[in-house]
């Protein structure tokens, strides 16, 4: 498999090999040991979550605190979507930028999300299917949102997605300065602090 970091740091494309013949195909979706290479420690697995979605569905913009935040390595199993991740950390060069990946079934790419950063996406097709490999298990009260249509933030869906399809949570969501302005959001900071330390307890454990 290929891994990109994209501009937001901490976050990465993962393109894999696929192995096609006249059965189907084969394909590695996830290595622990070369994810952990590139971002520099390891995806702690906690929970696996799923989701499928109508065309025109806009799910996040979502993140966690830190610590110890929810890492995310997100890919599409059935029809596509328009990943986003976005930089909430206060302090960062690149805050309030975001970047956006397709993920579908046929490059059948996946997204890892470091701690600290927000995560959105948009469903292309009726059926969307999501799957979710995170480091922390659901906590509802250290999980936040910001409204994906806050004009700040400003994400781009493309026309194929159609209306946009938000859910009352995520429609009432504060915008990223609202966010700011009432501490929710993770620092740069502390969000790379924390990173350090799991890469020191990585390194150590080798």
């Amino acid at each position: 498999m290929q891994i990109r970091e994209l501009t937001i740091a901490g976050a990465f494309e993962v393109t894999p090999r696929q192995f096609p013949d006249d059965r189907g195909a084969f394909w590695e979706w996830y290595r622990f040991d070369a994810l952990a290479e590139a971002v520099g420690h390891p995806l702690d697995l906690r929970q696996g979550n799923g989701s499928v979605s109508r065309r025109g569905v806009v799910r996040g913009i979502h993140f966690a605190d830190v610590p110890p935040s929810q890492a995310k390595y997100v890919t599409v199993t059935a029809g596509a979507v328009i990943d986003y991740v976005i930089d909430i950390r206060v302090g960062s060069p690149t805050f309030g930028r975001w970047e956006a990946v397709r993920l579908d079934a046929v490059d059948r790419r996946a997204v890892y999300v470091g701690e600290g950063l927000g995560h959105a996406f948009v469903s292309l097709e009726d059926g969307s299917t999501v799957t979710y490999l995170v480091s922390e298990v659901f906590n509802p009260s250290a999980e936040h949102g910001i409204t994906p249509l806050d004009e700040t933030v400003a994400l781009e869906f493309p026309a194929e997605a159609g209306e946009p399809l938000l859910s009352p949570k995520d429609l009432e969501a504060p915008t990223l300065l609202e966010a700011r302005a009432s501490g929710l959001l993770p620092t740069w900071e502390a969000t790379t602090a924390y990173g350090r330390a799991l890469d020191e307890r990585w390194s150590a454990a080798r």
